[in-house]
């Protein structure tokens, strides 16, 4: 399975590739879509679907892990980040990219083990479960690495699969 991670944003969008087999990750490519400041909403989205589309043309994912929004205190950021994340979803949607969302406790929670994780922690995790010589840059980056690690570890969950009639004692 190969897995676009996404880690939203206006001014900077994360992304990864990350090919999952089996229990097996391997990062394939990690950076970001950068937007300049100081030019129109309309010209930003425009750069970001492009980007995405670039992406998704040049890489095939079978699925884009997408971070979940969360409103803190700035709810204009907020609104700017949805803006973004639409025209991703939208990205994704017309090249038939399933799409699957998760909240930061989640990616920190398969990630770490802990929800309540602090980044370094995260970054630090990332770097070894993939087995990486340096953690990846810039930050966004990585987040969207997290991403991808988080839905390779739900996917592969009994749960997620449906079988809940099995017991691992039997």
């Amino acid at each position: 399975m190969r897995i676009l991670g996404i880690d939203p944003g206006l001014a900077t969008v994360g992304f990864s590739i990350v090919d999952v087999e089996k229990s097996r990750m391997r990062l394939v490519t990690c950076g970001v879509i950068s937007t300049p400041a100081h030019t129109s909403l309309s010209s930003r989205l425009d750069r970001i679907f492009e980007d995405m589309n670039d992406l998704i043309s040049s890489f095939s994912p079978d699925v884009m892990s997408i971070e979940e929004l969360f409103f803190n205190t700035n709810i204009t950021t907020g609104i700017a980040v949805a803006h973004a994340r639409g025209v991703i979803l939208l990205s994704a949607y017309r090249a038939g990219v399933q799409v699957f969302e998760y909240t930061p406790l989640q990616v920190k929670q398969a990630v770490v083990g802990y929800g309540r994780a602090e980044k370094n922690q995260v970054i630090d995790m990332v770097r070894r479960i993939l087995a990486l010589p340096a953690a990846p840059k810039p930050d966004d980056a990585a987040d969207a690495v997290a991403l991808a690690i988080c839905h390779a570890r739900s996917s592969t969950s009994l749960l997620s699969k449906g079988v809940n009639d099995i017991c691992s004692t039997i």
